[in-house]
């Protein structure tokens, strides 16, 4: 058994400047910018490692007469605690590809059975040797995510102090000392995830993952919000790429995750788990060929070249899929118009109440949780209760009273009553077309 404290390990990193410098602007969060705040799930999240890390800098290689050349090593971990922890790759992870572009960004992976939070910023400097421009980041490691958002103001201001004075460890040191916490051995622990499949945490009692940012989910994908629900609640393997900064898209990837939430106490399924991988790159790739369910997010457009590896895919707001059986899912149908009227309706009500009488008991965020929340319950109460009952048929008016439509979401609830188990049949008339 692995004891833990609230303290964590930290690490450092840099990326090779692509020689074109960045202005240095001010962060700016809008609406749509979010990290992942608000999952329903348990676990510690106390840190188990930290580190920093630079774009390559110059390394010192042998040179001609004597002499010492140098040359740009790509990404490079520079310094972390403890010591001896296995960063391979973190590097890539905690730096998005096409990051030299911007000034600052924050990004959420998986490394192994843990997560990591980052913090990258990009300075000017007028200096032939780093190519004009300094990118690092700094990052924690921890067994669970849903608490990661805590260390976010502290790595901001530690990657602006590695920029100015690079080198200089000391706060670094001091936080791991307070906050360290022993990591399993092996790398073959659990993932403490968030949200789960039965969760039965109240609205309140959430795990966040970066509060202060506002939610746009909803208003992002509009009415595509239900078709991702439908692949989310099939545990389809989902990759949203979006251009850098990446910070937000790891947002929609927890987003997704929270479609899926069920909260129904004794359900009992045995269905992959729909766990987060948030940024990937192409280092990932054998990692992902083993999974079964996930949701990730990239800046790497050659990952829609790898069709073997997703289910669905999103660009931007684009949702699709190559798979011919899941094509079907992409068009939209009265039930899930009416869902989303509700949706928009019920947050419309909201922002309301928060405008006109100033009340910030709730946010867009527990509305959107609990919507779908109470929505697949109410599926899977209706199936269970079908599925246990003397005549375990669904007829069109079970599938109207769990917000369906009884033809448009035929295959839909055939896969659903597949993967899940449920022993129930589906019996509905097709109107002949005219």
């Amino acid at each position: 058994m692995v004891e833990q404290s609230d303290h964590a390990p930290l690490l450092d990193w840099e990326e090779v400047p692509s020689g074109e410098p960045p202005t240095l602007a001010p962060r700016q969060r809008d609406e749509s910018e979010a990290g992942p705040a608000n999952c329903r799930s348990g676990g510690s999240t106390a840190p188990g490692a930290g580190w920093t890390a630079s774009t390559g800098g110059p390394v010192p290689v042998p040179g001609v007469g004597g002499g010492e050349a140098t040359t740009c090593a790509g990404n490079m971990v520079e310094w972390c605690l403890p010591p001896d922890v296995n960063l391979e790759g973190v590097e890539f992870k905690s730096m998005a590809s096409g990051s030299h572009r911007i000034a600052n960004d924050f990004i959420y992976f998986r490394k192994g059975c843990f997560f990591g939070l980052a913090c990258f910023a990009n300075m000017p400097v007028e200096s032939e040797l780093e190519r004009g421009a300094r990118m690092k980041s700094v990052g924690i490691l921890t067994p669970s995510y849903t608490l990661l958002y805590r260390y976010m103001h502290f790595l901001e201001n530690q990657v602006r102090h590695q920029l100015q004075c690079p080198g200089q460890y000391s706060p670094l040191e001091a936080f791991y000392e307070d906050k360290k916490a022993v990591l399993p051995l092996g790398g073959n622990g659990l993932v403490t995830t968030c949200p789960t499949s039965t969760s039965t945490a109240p609205p309140h009692g959430r795990c966040c993952m970066n509060p202060e940012m506002k939610v746009g989910f909803i208003r992002f994908f509009g009415e595509q919000i239900m078709v991702l629900w439908k692949f989310a609640l099939l545990r389809k393997r989902i990759v949203i790429f979006s251009p850098p900064p990446v910070g937000v898209v790891c947002y929609r990837v927890y987003c997704c995750c929270c479609l899926a939430n069920i909260s129904l106490p004794r359900m009992e399924v045995s269905v992959p788990e729909f766990r987060p991988f948030f940024y990937i790159n192409v280092a990932d790739i054998a990692a992902l060929e083993t999974e079964m369910s996930y949701v990730a997010c990239t800046t790497e457009k050659i990952f829609e070249e790898k069709k073997e590896l997703y289910d669905v895919y999103v660009d931007n707001q684009n949702v699709k899929t190559h798979r011919e059986s899941l094509q079907p899912m992409l068009r939209l149908n009265s039930a899930d118009r009416e869902k989303y009227r509700k949706l928009t309706e019920q947050r419309q009500m909201l922002l309301y109440s928060q405008e006109v009488d100033g009340d910030c008991s709730s946010s867009e965020e527990d509305l959107f949780i609990l919507f779908f929340m109470e929505l697949n319950n109410r599926i899977f109460q209706t199936l269970s209760e079908v599925a246990s009952s003397v005549d375990p048929t669904l007829t069109a008016e079970h599938v109207r009273a769990m917000g369906l439509d009884p033809q448009g979401d035929q295959g839909f609830l055939v896969d659903l009553l597949e993967l899940y188990g449920i022993d129930a049949m589906l019996v509905i008339d097709n109107p002949c077309c005219h």
